[in-house]
């Protein structure tokens, strides 16, 4: 048996734990990494509010009243909530519906097409990031009466 030199042994990677307050803040996550933890908190955003959805939807299409009543809430508030943070909340809901659509689409778009190299991912990630920021602009100057 030969015995290796130290100085012919490769040099072995160090694994150790990782300290959250050190090296977290330093990580840089990679695009796809954001989607797909954007894809997770939009999906649990819309299961925490389908009530408000709910709410939303059978209250705007009971009757006139109920319409009305539907649109004073966004207006004007409900009780000691104001109609802006109404409003803010239903943003949250079109943000976390678009981005869960598109990025499910993308994740369908990689499954069907087996398109998984690390160039695809990337960009994907960066195109999902930038539409459903973009509809959700959008959409958000709608809901908030800039045209």
């Amino acid at each position: 048996m030969t015995e290796l030199t130290s100085s012919s042994k490769r040099a072995r990677p160090e694994f150790r734990n990782i300290h959250a307050l050190h090296d977290l803040p330093t990580y840089r996550l990679p695009p796809a990494g954001w989607v797909s933890i954007l894809h997770r908190i939009s999906g649990a955003i819309m299961f925490i509010l389908m009530p408000f959805i709910i709410w939303m939807f059978d209250t705007s299409v009971s009757s006139e009243i109920s319409f009305a009543k539907f649109t004073s809430v966004f207006n004007a508030g409900v009780g000691f909530i104001p109609g802006w943070f109404v409003k803010l909340v239903a943003l949250a809901i079109i943000w976390a519906y678009l981005h869960h659509f598109i990025a499910g689409m993308r994740h369908l778009w990689m499954d069907i097409n087996h398109a998984v190299s690390k160039e695809f991912g990337r960009s994907s990630a960066v195109v999902t990031l930038g539409l459903g920021s973009l509809l959700t602009i959008v959409l958000a100057l709608k809901l908030f009466g800039a045209y």
